[in-house]
């Protein structure tokens, strides 16, 4: 049996500063967001969503099978795939969340990534797997960062929060959720904490 949890990968944004879809950046031989599929593949994780947004148009014709995920799941690297589109991504990356999070059917534990944080390394990740609360936050040298876990009870109360309300964010639920509810685990991954939206900021990645 692989593990239950769900990981939900957000590529809703318009990519204004990068000048492209950050998830449609060359990496080596392939795209950026098929590499992070690649790495969420090496893991025990099944099931991947995939929000997209404003440009989700781009994506389809740059990877055409992410449309046909749209109405059935896709096999890719023993992966399955789901693709979901946000009606309203001009509310900002929570509103492309909570859109997966109403087509969510499981009631397993999610991590949630946004396109420009690259997957963090297979031992950390698996750390933060492992660990059970409602949130579960990856810390860096007291910096938080992601990819973060929150457990099923937690997510179906995000998905009924009004998302035009000025506390539609995840940042701003975690910061009210009970202290003891959270965890965070201490890695060594200096990446959690990076956000990649800029080409300068892809550049020096790339080195």
């Amino acid at each position: 049996m692989g593990n239950e949890t769900v990981f939900v990968l957000l590529a809703g944004g318009k990519s204004e500063r990068m000048g492209v879809d950050k998830g449609l950046l060359k990496y080596k031989h392939t795209f950026w967001i098929l590499e992070q599929l690649n790495r969420i593949s090496k893991t025990k994780i099944k099931l991947v969503y995939i929000g997209l947004g404003f440009n989700y148009r781009n994506y389809f014709k740059a990877i055409p099978w992410f449309k046909t995920a749209l109405t059935k799941e896709v096999d890719y690297q023993g992966l399955k795939i789901k693709t979901i589109i946000n009606p309203t991504p001009e509310l900002g990356s929570f509103s492309t969340l909570h859109t997966v999070l109403n087509q969510l059917k499981a009631t397993s534990d999610i991590l949630i990534n946004p396109i420009d944080v690259p997957i963090l390394n297979l031992t950390e990740l698996h750390k933060m797997m492992m660990a059970k609360n409602s949130a579960v936050i990856p810390n860096f040298e007291g910096r938080r960062g992601h990819p973060i876990k929150i457990d099923a009870k937690y997510w179906q109360y995000l998905r009924t929060l009004n998302i035009t309300k000025y506390d539609a964010s995840l940042d701003f639920q975690l910061k009210k959720i009970d202290p003891a509810k959270t965890s965070q685990v201490e890695v060594k991954e200096k990446l959690v904490i990076k956000n990649i939206n800029t080409k300068s900021a892809w550049s020096n990645f790339l080195i």
